[in-house]
């Protein structure tokens, strides 16, 4: 795959690895590290020049110092003429505060998706957005990748009682997604 260099931010390296070893790359090299006041220094270890850049970065963790590695590296390789950035989201950052709920309340998905924008991100993969609506918070394209697949299909290789067992949500939000999987499950 010519022309493609896959970057890890800190968040989940492992997960990074995965993509890069299933797609036959090496991973693209960064260095991340803090300074004394805990500023975030990225520097990119090779030219991106030209190239179609992908960033692996989960929002879990240390959600605010990840967000800022991602937005820093989208920038450096931006500035750094990558041709295309895609930032790889597995877990989007506040994408719960996705409302006004309350009066003097942000939107602080939103938030996020400006900084992403701002930062040069060409494009966002991302998965199981908390409330499909984030996807319009964007002005670039966003492709909000879905779990359920791969989870169904994880649960009928791996449990071998799956048809006794019960599919439970810890609330409201979650048991639609509780009641997709049961009718993927018991009714198909």
């Amino acid at each position: 795959m010519p022309n493609i260099k896959i970057f890890s931010g800190s968040s989940h390296p492992d997960l990074s690895q995965k993509i890069a070893d299933r797609l036959g790359l090496e991973l693209a090299k960064v260095v991340t590290k803090k300074f004394s006041n805990q500023e975030t220094c990225v520097e990119i270890g090779e030219s991106v020049r030209g190239e179609d850049v992908y960033i692996v970065q989960s929002g879990c963790g240390e959600i605010n110092d990840n967000l800022m590695e991602l937005l820093i590296m989208i920038n450096a390789c931006k500035i750094a003429s990558a041709s295309r950035v895609t930032a790889v989201i597995p877990c989007f950052p506040y994408a719960r505060q996705d409302k006004k709920d309350k009066s003097r309340a942000p939107i602080s998905a939103k938030l996020v998706a400006n900084m992403l924008s701002v930062s040069g991100a060409d494009h966002i993969i991302t998965m199981d957005l908390h409330a499909s609506q984030i996807q319009g918070f964007f002005d670039i394209p966003v492709d909000n990748l879905y779990a359920e697949p791969a989870v169904l299909k994880w649960i009928k290789e791996n449990i071998p009682e799956w048809k006794n067992c019960i599919i439970v949500s810890p609330d409201a939000g979650g048991a639609k997604r509780a009641f997709v999987f049961y009718v993927f499950l018991f009714v198909h």
